[in-house]
């Protein structure tokens, strides 16, 4: 997915938000911010949005002179999902497709994302959960999505955000952890699951995990680590977590299925949704799926 011009006023509130959470200095503030005024006028509207959310961060984390200035904020998260997770695999075992709800909840963890707002509220992920369980998705993606996960013997998970990887759990169990390998960011980018917060979230003890080598919010295979190339190569099926790496991989000739909630104006255009929409769809079909608002 190509940058929209509609992106441009994003980047600038993400890097805003972004640098005043490292430091309350007006002037560096104010440096940044003229350099992502800067890389905005000169960049390539046909690259990635997360192409450009990369530079930005760097940028942050340059200036904090730390490595992830999101960690408490990702340890937070985790920690709240962990808490919350006995509730919802609960939900799961005792729902009339338990398939189905997993998917539903980790479209929910969705919402952990830091690049769309660093206003995220504890409680506001509690009742997405809970109302997400409630919601109707695309059944028809759902009964493609079920094929699909069937037939599949290697299945590359691609995640999003520390946090919503906890359910992730939910839906990995529910598709078979021995065919599933997980791949997670390589360098801290924003509130992305780097292999510190898998671990903390327990993922390591369910399936082999990899790192996809980049500091992207997203998945850059041109860059990527050996092991994402080979295995999204050779992936019978690829699930595809999140905003970052839809933007990423939306034109790629590949079975890939896209879960995401669809969080701002661009991404549900370009799916052609309405914002807040829960999206199962497969690259087959993303184009014009008519997807349902929680």
């Amino acid at each position: 997915m190509k940058i929209y011009l509609d992106c441009i006023p994003c980047f600038i509130r993400q890097a805003l938000e972004a640098v005043t959470m490292v430091t309350s200095d007006t002037k560096q503030q104010e440096t940044v911010i003229r350099k992502v005024l800067a890389l905005a006028a000169d960049m390539d509207m046909a690259q990635t949005p997360p192409v450009m959310a990369q530079q930005i961060h760097r940028m942050v984390r340059e200036l904090a002179q730390d490595n992830d200035p999101y960690r408490d904020v990702k340890r937070q998260f985790t920690q709240l999902a962990l808490q919350l997770l006995p509730g919802m695999e609960k939900a799961v075992r005792e729902a009339d497709d338990p398939l189905g709800a997993a998917v539903r909840l980790a479209i929910a963890g969705n919402i952990i994302d830091f690049g769309v707002t660093a206003n995220i509220a504890e409680d506001q992920v509690e009742k997405e959960l809970n109302n997400a369980l409630a919601c109707d998705i695309d059944e028809h993606q759902l009964d493609l999505f079920r094929k699909e996960i069937n037939k599949a013997d290697t299945i590359l998970y691609l995640t999003d955000n520390a946090g919503e990887i906890v359910f992730d759990r939910l839906l990995i169990e529910q598709i078979d952890p021995k065919k599933v390998t997980v791949a997670v960011k390589g360098f801290p980018i924003i509130n992305d699951a780097t292999r510190e917060d898998a671990h903390l979230a327990g993922l390591d003890t369910m399936v082999r995990l990899i790192d996809n080598g980049t500091d992207i919010p997203g998945t850059d295979l041109k860059n990527g680590s050996e092991a994402l190339k080979e295995l999204f190569d050779r992936a019978d099926l690829v699930i595809s977590k999140g905003q970052g790496n839809y933007e990423t991989l939306s034109d790629m000739n590949k079975n890939i299925f896209f879960i995401l909630k669809a969080k701002c104006t661009v991404i549900a255009k370009d799916i052609g949704c309405c914002v807040g929409s829960m999206i199962l769809t497969g690259s087959h079909s993303y184009k014009g799926v008519t997807a349902r608002t929680i």
